[in-house]
C-alpha cells in the first residue's frame, strides 16, 4: 500500500476516539523515524485520538523496537506501532538487524493479544527513506496508523 499510489478516504478509516496507541520509535535516522512518526501522529489525531490515548517511547535503535514493543505490549494499550529506518551500508549488518527485527515483531505479535503494526522502513538509500516517509512516495507511518486503527477494531 502506499500513500502516493491512491488518495486516501479519511471518511473511511473509523473513529479511533476509543482506542488506546503505542508509539516506539528509533532514534537511529531520526530525520526519517520523525516524519513517519508525524504521519502516524497526524492521521490518528485526524480520527479523534486524544494525545492521552497515545503513548509515544523512543529507542536508541530499530535493533531496540523488539523490546521496546514487549514493553509497550504491558503499558495497557490496544496496539502499537514500531517505526524505524534502516539504511543498507557496506556490511551485512543491514541483512542482520532487517531479519532480526523482522522476526523480532513477527513473535511478539503471535504470542500476544495487541497486535504490532510494522513501520520499519528497509532501504538501499537515503533518498528511498526520505521518499517513503514524506516524499515522492508519501508517508509509511500514515498507512501504518491505517492498519493500527484497522488491527485494534479486530
Amino acid at each position: 500500500m502506499s500513500t502516493a499510489s491512491f488518495k486516501i478516504d479519511i471518511n473511511k478509516i473509523p473513529d479511533a476516539s476509543n482506542i488506546k496507541f503505542g508509539i516506539v520509535v528509533s532514534n537511529w535516522n531520526s530525520d526519517i523515524t520523525n516524519n513517519l512518526l508525524k504521519g502516524s501522529l497526524d492521521l490518528l489525531k485526524s480520527k479523534n485520538v486524544s494525545n492521552n490515548n497515545i503513548k509515544v517511547i523512543n529507542v536508541p535503535g530499530s535493533f531496540e523496537l523488539i523490546y521496546g514493543c514487549k514493553k509497550m505490549q504491558e503499558q495497557n494499550v490496544d496496539v502499537v506501532i514500531a517505526i524505524g529506518s534502516i539504511i543498507r551500508g557496506e556490511t551485512k549488518h543491514f541483512d542482520f538487524i532487517c531479519n532480526a527485527i523482522s522476526i523480532g515483531i513477527k513473535d511478539l505479535n503471535v504470542s500476544k493479544n495487541c497486535p504490532i503494526i510494522f513501520c520499519v522502513l528497509t532501504d538501499d538509500t537515503m533518498q528511498q527513506a526520505i521518499d517513503r516517509s514524506g516524499g515522492k512516495y508519501g508517508n509509511k507511518g500514515t498507512e501504518a496508523a491505517i492498519a493500527a486503527i484497522k488491527m485494534a477494531l479486530i
